[in-house]
């Protein structure tokens, strides 16, 4: 991750936590046979019990392994200039054991909010006022 954890809570209660990492590539170029690598940053999104464990457990700098989806947002600046935004809609946040080791520990709470037939978030809330960031690396 290159950014820490920040979490929200909507005017309704429910967290979110948005986060960054950096996606790295590494290629060996077959003309030169030179390691060649590029770095893509994007922000990531998670919402209830997720959004709350995501905040409390990790920090800036750890390794870690999303799954999600890709949602695009669009917005119009004061300027009348026209921005669109990448996210990843993450459906699991956890840290990558690849170089690491972690103790897991179950957490039992329930931070309530509607759910729709599948067990998925409902339609989210806009999001007021921040409570912070976790501890950096």
């Amino acid at each position: 991750m290159w950014r820490t954890p920040e979490i929200r809570y909507t005017r309704d209660g429910q967290a979110t936590t948005s986060l960054g990492v950096a996606v790295n590539r590494r290629w060996q170029n077959r003309e030169t046979n030179e390691w060649e690598e590029a770095t893509s940053f994007f922000d990531v999104v998670t919402w209830r019990e997720l959004a709350e464990n995501v905040y409390i457990s990790l920090t800036k700098g750890m390794r870690v392994v999303v799954t999600g989806r890709l949602e695009q947002r669009s917005w119009e600046t004061e300027a009348g200039d026209r921005r669109f935004k990448v996210e990843i809609a993450a459906d699991e946040v956890g840290p990558s054991l690849r170089f690491a080791t972690v103790d897991v520990h179950k957490v039992e709470h329930h931070l309530g909010g509607d759910r729709d037939h599948d067990g998925a978030p409902g339609q989210e809330d806009p999001v007021e006022d921040s409570v912070g960031a976790g501890a950096g690396a």
